[in-house]
């Protein structure tokens, strides 16, 4: 299995309920698609480099996960469709990395 490393961004004006329940369900998409979270952090609101969307700054998330296939292409799509989402990157990550704590 691969190890993948994903950075999202969520608007800022979100409720705790409505961010915990975003986390939640891009986590279980990962485990649908056959892949397993190894972390979940969240970053907290920073300020953005630049304005998205009428916002200057967001609330960002970075999960470490494992998966095979298409998981990086499907997190992708899901991430881009929906609305509480501002920006999104996933990263496979090859090589001698170290692994996360």
């Amino acid at each position: 299995m691969a190890l993948y490393e994903l950075m999202y961004i969520l608007k800022p004006d979100l409720g705790e309920e409505q961010v915990a329940a975003d986390i939640e369900r891009f986590n279980q998409t990962i485990q649908q698609q056959e892949g397993v979270v190894e972390k979940t952090e969240k970053w907290g609101r920073r300020k953005l480099a630049y304005e998205v969307g009428g916002y200057n700054e967001g609330f960002y998330m970075v999960v470490t996960f494992r998966g095979t296939g298409d998981i990086g292409n499907e997190m992708t799509r899901v991430l881009k469709i929906h609305d509480d989402v501002m920006r999104s990157i996933v990263v496979r990550v090859d090589g001698e990395h170290k692994q996360p704590e």
